[in-house]
Order: C-alpha cells, then sequence, then structure tokens
C-alpha cells in the first residue's frame, strides 16, 4: 500500500470554479448560536467534503472572515455557499416552504437515532449551541429529532463531530439512492 501525497490527491478533486458546477447534494444546514469559531470552520470543512447545497450561520454564530475560522476550514469558505441570518425562525420557515424536511441534532423525547431514519430530500439539518442545544422556538419547527448514540458516560459528542458523522450519512444515504458523485 502506497500512501497518496498531497499532489496526487488535488489531482483528483475538483478546484472551486469547477466545484461550482458541480451538482450539490440536496441537503443544507442551519448552525444555531454555535460558539467556537473552531467548530465553525471544522462545519465548513465538513460542508465542503460532502458538497452539500448551502449553509446558513444563524444567531451569533460567528463567520467568515475570522483567521480563527479559517484555522479549521483551511479555504472551505470559499468553496461552501452559505449566508449569514439573524433570524433563524425566518430560515426555517422559508426552508419549510421550499419543501425541505427539517431535521434536528438534538436530544428529544422523541429523538430517533441518525441511522435508523428514513431520510427525505431536500434536507435541512439543524445544529445548535454546544451546552444548550437548538433553542425550543427553533426545534418547534423541526420534522423529526435525530440523535446520535452514546456508549460511554458523555451524553453527547463534539458539535462539528456530531454534525460531520449526520451531515456525512445523510450524503451517502442519498448518494445510494440517486446517482451523483
Amino acid at each position: 500500500m502506497k500512501k497518496l501525497s498531497y499532489e496526487e490527491i488535488k489531482l483528483h478533486r475538483p478546484d472551486t470554479k469547477e466545484l461550482f458546477r458541480l451538482q450539490r447534494f440536496p441537503v443544507v444546514t442551519v448552525l444555531e448560536n454555535i460558539r467556537s469559531m473552531y467548530n465553525v470552520g471544522s462545519m465548513f470543512r465538513t460542508a465542503d467534503a460532502a458538497r452539500i447545497a448551502y449553509m446558513y450561520l444563524c444567531g451569533y454564530t460567528p463567520y467568515p472572515p475570522r483567521k480563527e475560522i479559517e484555522k479549521t476550514a483551511l479555504g472551505s469558505t470559499e468553496s461552501v455557499p452559505w449566508e449569514h441570518s439573524t433570524k433563524p425562525v425566518s430560515v426555517l420557515r422559508m426552508l419549510k416552504q421550499q419543501g425541505f424536511t427539517i431535521a434536528a441534532l438534538e436530544h428529544t423525547a422523541q429523538s430517533i437515532s441518525y441511522f435508523s431514519y428514513c431520510y427525505r430530500y431536500p434536507l435541512c439539518i439543524v445544529v445548535g449551541n454546544e451546552v444548550e442545544g437548538i433553542s425550543d422556538e427553533l426545534l418547534s419547527l423541526c420534522d423529526v429529532a435525530l440523535e446520535i448514540p452514546m456508549f460511554g458516560i458523555k451524553h453527547s459528542l463534539n458539535v462539528a463531530v456530531a454534525y460531520g458523522i449526520v451531515v456525512f450519512h445523510a450524503v451517502m444515504t442519498y448518494q445510494l439512492e440517486h446517482t451523483i458523485i
């Protein structure tokens, strides 16, 4: 087995201009009141890798340009379509009107495991604050709550890690059902 060099890997990746001509997966994300700029940067990097359609950075979630975001985003703030909104409720209502299924990544009395859910697209995945989670107001607009099963003493993962798990699962589920590369 030979490890690929950065140059060899880059040969098989689109550049930013080509990326914006490619079909994106019908998944958008809403980040509500994320505190850490490093988490936001990590979520940008995941969004790029998964080629999701759009990211909404809502509430007091920090947004580019910020060096702390770029430290973990590594340029993906330029390859992911995004916008900032101080009104996350308006964003979710707009997405619902456009036919999106709204899925909260949150522990609730009705949460189901992210891998048991039958995903419907277009899909919006909502993630919330690292401590408080998704606000009750936003949660009331969600169609389903998804959770990641925990087997240790901690009840949750870092928000950027959880985001990556669920976003990639949603994208891969879509890819298995449709032809998109």
